[in-house]
């Protein structure tokens, strides 16, 4: 009797042990944050607020004044005088295709700037603005080009698409824009404020209506480009930017 009792606690235990490892296995603390690294992977960092590694000048070099490091921003101060055609926009190194380009942008009061895409950069062409679709950045209230219609106001599609709703915060404040470019799918959004508010086409038919309904109807090489350069604008006005990344798609 006592060796079959013994032998039939072996067999329990033999059988809860095996239980035990077809049961899953709980994440620990530890565990779950790797995930969630896993999930940040991809994002690159094009402005780490120390210094201006991997930006230029468009069409010449080194960026200097009147683009200045300021507590972990990149600002653009206008300057008082300047030659005839002289600007300051600012474009990346590297080229891209198919991205999600995070920021965050701050606007002086009644000031305008703008972030491109897809430009080519070029003798050719003068301004990142005559290749590259523009995401306007605005003072909504002051700023006279808001009451060209609402294709020219924050967060829009320069001259084609106008934002779906009202989420830009005022002039002095940050606000916080997503860009995503997929010539794959053939879509692009913007997100301004964490709401979707812009969506469009990128390329194709579509595109090209888009683009023959607006002020760059007949300028030859405008969205023509899917790899080309990010870009900041120089339009003249005071303007900040921080927390620049990007994402490959």
């Amino acid at each position: 009797m006592k060796k079959l009792t013994l032998l039939a606690l072996v067999a329990v235990l033999f059988a809860c042990k095996e239980k035990a490892k077809d049961e899953p296995k709980e994440e620990t603390p530890q565990e779950t944050e790797t995930q969630m690294d896993k999930e940040d992977d991809g994002w690159v960092t094009l402005f780490d607020g120390s210094s201006f590694n991997g930006w230029h000048l468009y069409n010449s070099g080194e960026i200097d004044e009147p683009w200045k490091l300021e507590d972990g921003n990149m600002v653009f101060y206008p300057p008082e005088e300047r030659e005839e055609g002289e600007y300051y926009n600012i474009v990346t190194d590297k080229e891209f295709t198919n991205f999600v380009l995070s920021l965050e942008w701050k606007i002086s009061e009644g000031g305008n700037s703008g972030i491109f895409w897809g430009i080519y950069e070029s003798s050719e062409y003068g301004q990142p603005y005559l290749t590259g679709p523009e995401i306007q950045v605005l003072d909504d209230e002051r700023h006279p080009d808001a009451k060209n219609g609402t294709t020219h106001q924050a967060g829009s599609l320069y001259d084609m698409i106008a934002p779906s709703k009202k989420t830009v915060k005022p002039a002095g404040e940050w606000n916080h824009v997503e860009l995503m470019i997929n010539h794959e799918t053939n879509n692009g959004h913007v997100m301004l404020n964490g709401e979707k508010i812009v969506e469009f086409p990128v390329h194709g038919d579509e595109w090209d209506a888009m683009v023959a309904d607006s002020k760059f109807a007949d300028w030859e090489g405008f969205g023509a480009y899917k790899t080309g350069k990010i870009g900041l604008q120089d339009h003249q006005d005071m303007v900040s930017y921080r927390n620049i990344k990007i994402k490959e798609l």
